[in-house]
């Protein structure tokens, strides 16, 4: 696995300022950058640590938080964190994918006991966002989980419905217009739902999360190390782009993969994963140039259309 400190500022960021974007239908004013939160319950982190980490990553002026029921204890070790500054952040998560109350059927009854444990969890009233967790279009279909979502909403537990997940699955989300938001994944590695969903969603004002922004920076890896199937699709295709700017240093290349997404039109936010406390304000002077000039965001662009194939799909 790659360590993202390969790529830190020489300084921290010393502005706590951070762009923020109106998340499509949804109004919510968020940070450009979001904290994700797989890192926090796969990896061997202490509360102490998550304190810390949450707590700096809101003093960079992030403000929102993306986790999921079936994220380890994040969840509750967020909760913990920083629950006593509940109006500091938005908090989006997830139901479904194997959450921890066993969800093969996507059975409505379970999704919300789902719901009512992240709360719990989460020491919090209500969550701003409940998002489906790369639940099949075949589920999807059948009202009763939609219908699941919706009462969590009409009864306060949630502001706003979104889903979560890649390809056809996402397109159909978008096309429901049963959504608030749509996180996917988009990166200089993945790049399907440019065109695709995300146009999709920019098209129905929906608000658009970006997941695995910068590939997992799987080009710093060491060449000799072994990338497991969860990174190595990314490292695979980067192979064959062979972009320019990724034999520049790290921490160039790693804010030219960020601001790519960042660039992307109709993506609102991108969603990064840390157990670094200094990360957040280092990460917030990555992105200080703003979006990638146009001839650079499309010279990516059409790299990735001569070089891609039908295989290069969104990776979950």
């Amino acid at each position: 696995m790659v360590d993202p400190a390969r790529y830190a500022a020489e300084k921290p960021f010393e502005d706590d300022h951070m762009e923020r974007r109106t998340l499509g239908k949804t109004g919510l004013s968020v940070s450009e950058l979001g904290l994700g939160t797989s890192e926090i319950g796969y990896e061997r982190v202490t509360q102490r640590q998550i304190n810390e980490l949450v707590n700096a990553a809101l003093d960079a002026g992030l403000n929102l938080i993306d986790t999921a029921a079936c994220y380890g204890a994040a969840e509750e070790m967020i909760g913990r964190a920083v629950g006593h500054r509940r109006d500091d952040y938005y908090i989006a998560t997830k139901c479904g994918h194997a959450s921890g109350l066993r969800l093969p059927d996507w059975n409505p009854e379970l999704i919300e006991k789902s719901i009512e444990r992240s709360l719990k969890r989460l020491r919090t009233d209500h969550l701003d966002i409940v998002q489906f967790h790369s639940c099949p279009i075949d589920v999807m279909q059948r009202n009763e989980v939609i219908e699941a979502l919706q009462h969590a909403r009409d009864a306060g537990k949630t502001r706003f419905i979104g889903y979560s997940g890649d390809g056809a699955a996402a397109q159909w989300a978008v096309r429901s217009g049963i959504f608030d938001t749509l996180q996917i994944s988009v990166s200089i590695a993945d790049q399907e739902a440019v065109e695709g969903a995300i146009a999709e969603a920019r098209a129905h004002n929906l608000g658009v999360i970006a997941k695995r922004p910068i590939a997992n920076a799987v080009w710093l890896a060491e060449p000799d190390r072994g990338i497991d199937w969860y990174y190595r699709p990314y490292r695979e295709r980067l192979e064959k782009l062979g972009y320019g700017f990724l034999f520049e240093d790290a921490k160039t290349s790693v804010a030219t993969a960020l601001r790519f997404t960042l660039s992307v039109p109709g993506v609102h936010t991108a969603i990064v994963g840390t157990t670094k406390p200094r990360r957040w304000s280092q990460n917030a002077a990555l992105i200080a140039a703003g979006k990638l000039k146009p001839t650079q965001y499309n010279a990516i662009r059409t790299r990735w259309t001569a070089v891609a194939d039908a295989s290069w799909v969104g990776q979950r």
